[in-house]
């Protein structure tokens, strides 16, 4: 198996988009980007803006050789949209690409009425390919039944799980945030060698408990315990305090947790909790975002400019402190 981690946190931009190859086929989870439309009252900056344009690239790379693509569930940064924003995935990106791929996702009841929309939005275009999923396996995959979108109840509705099996096993956890002990049950049923996982919003600290926090630490512990290679980001790596989170767990489980950017041996690029820095290092007109929306400006200066700024472009734990 090999196993591709393409849009997360760490890497840059928001998701939890990877491409798994087996030996029958190749499987796209998740193929949807974003970026924080607005942080710490900023837009993003146009250096996570081209990071956002490169990972993008290569999800329609990976799309048009995907045998089959999975949606967990239809939330913006995951799935292409009709009405993408400029750092969003534009649904016409992949418009009559790959037209014979098999595609896989979570049933579509109960859901918010932006989600039929993007969910309606998104079948028109690929057309009678779709296969509701639920509790469903084909091939080397598996899907879970809806779980919740991290707590019991969550407004935020439920996800959809897969677990793949080939000469290991990987599971893709979704948006769970280690919240819901059901989800976390069905993954230590499937028993997997590789789990790539949604940690809590511990940047949300406004909206998120203590009793919440410590309920994710104790699944984080479980999981680590339990797992050979655990992987931990989208949500959870929105701040630096996601990084104190690997290093505690490794210590305390004597086992080691990777984010998605160790786990494919890329530097941390923490560009949601770094914006604010980004602006100070890196000053943007006020006028950037509407230029680059009409297209009338790149981001390849940022991209030079940050290239030589921060050399290996790596954001690490020592920054926290700046």
């Amino acid at each position: 198996m090999d196993i591709e981690i393409l849009g997360t946190e760490s890497l840059g931009v928001r998701g939890l988009c990877c491409f798994i190859k087996t030996e029958t086929q190749r499987i796209l989870i998740d193929p949807g980007i974003a970026l924080g439309y607005t942080r710490y009252g900023l837009h993003p900056h146009p250096f996570q803006v081209a990071v956002d344009e490169r990972i993008q690239k290569r999800i329609v790379k990976r799309w048009s050789e995907a045998t089959d693509i999975v949606f967990s569930h239809f939330h913006g940064d995951h799935i292409p949209l009709k009405d993408a924003n400029p750092y969003q995935f534009n649904i016409n990106r992949i418009k009559n690409l790959n037209l014979n791929v098999r595609v896989w996702s979570k049933d579509t009841s109960n859901l918010s009425s932006t989600q039929k929309r993007r969910a309606h939005s998104l079948f028109f275009i690929l057309k009678n390919n779709r296969v509701i999923s639920d509790k469903e396996k084909y091939g080397a995959m598996t899907f879970s039944a809806p779980v919740f979108h991290g707590e019991k109840n969550s407004y935020l509705g439920t996800v959809m799980m897969t677990r793949i099996e080939d000469d290991c096993v990987f599971v893709h956890g979704s948006d769970i945030q280690l919240l819901n002990d059901e989800a976390i049950s069905q993954i230590l049923d499937w028993e997997p060698d590789i789990l790539f996982v949604d940690g809590p919003p511990l940047y949300l600290s406004n909206r998120i408990s203590r009793y919440q926090i410590n309920r994710a630490w104790h699944n984080a512990k479980l999981l680590s315990q339990q797992i050979d290679t655990l992987i931990l980001d989208h949500h959870l790596m929105r701040s630096y305090e996601g990084l104190n989170w690997l290093k505690r767990l490794s210590i305390e489980t004597g086992k080691k947790v990777l984010c998605g950017a160790d786990f494919m041996d890329k530097p941390r690029m923490l560009l949601e909790a770094k914006r604010k820095h980004l602006y100070r290092d890196m000053p943007v007109p006020a006028d950037w975002h509407k230029v680059y929306a009409n297209g009338k400006v790149t981001t390849a200066d940022y991209w030079e400019r940050a290239k030589k700024l921060y050399k290996s472009i790596s954001i690490n734990e020592s920054e926290r402190k700046k």
